[in-house]
């Protein structure tokens, strides 16, 4: 190496070692820092812990046949699929073993007897990308047939009002709501 490429090899080597050795206390600082307060919560944590209930939390991941809905004894649902930070879908039953047309579709939890019938929420798809994208559906036990009423693309929707003939849906996606009106 010549004079003028020696000096800047030892100039440049003199400022990483000066940028190194200033902010190398600084890094292990920052990384002592955050073991300690990482350390800190999970104690915090496990003291918090010792206050909780006694009763153990119910989860939903068993795949037995359930009631799902108190109010309507006639059917039973099981686990078909938890949506990642979602809702739950099922396979749905009737319970005196008669077999169903709603065991052929996937629904939600959503349900509600009316003196109709009883109105299900039927996924079309339990794809995330196609989600939400549900069929309003009424099921007639007496007759073992499920119609459509109307498709509505939110999770949040209920049965509003209902007239002679027709059903009144409300629904909110988060951002905007509406109504939809149907004939039975």
């Amino acid at each position: 190496m010549n004079k003028f490429q020696l000096f800047f090899h030892h100039l440049f080597r003199f400022v990483w070692n000066t940028v190194f050795i200033i902010s190398y206390p600084i890094m292990a600082t920052f990384g002592l820092l955050f073991v300690g307060v990482t350390y800190l919560f999970s104690s915090l944590s496990r003291i918090l812990m010792r206050f909780r209930s006694a009763e153990p939390t119910r989860e939903l991941h068993t795949t037995e046949w359930n009631e799902l809905f108190p109010d309507i004894e006639l059917i039973e649902g099981k686990i078909h699929r938890q949506i990642l930070f979602g809702p739950v879908c099922y396979h749905l039953r009737r319970k005196d073993g008669i077999p169903s047309v709603l065991e052929d579709h996937i629904f939600g939890k959503k349900a509600t007897a009316i003196e109709e019938g009883i109105l299900l929420e039927r996924w079309k798809s339990t794809e995330l990308k196609e989600l939400p994208d549900f069929e309003i559906c009424l099921y007639v036990p007496d007759e073992d047939r499920l119609s459509i009423l109307t498709n509505i693309k939110c999770f949040d929707w209920h049965l509003s009002d209902q007239e002679e003939n027709q059903l009144l849906f409300k629904w909110f996606d988060g951002t905007k709501g509406g109504e939809v009106k149907v004939m039975l």
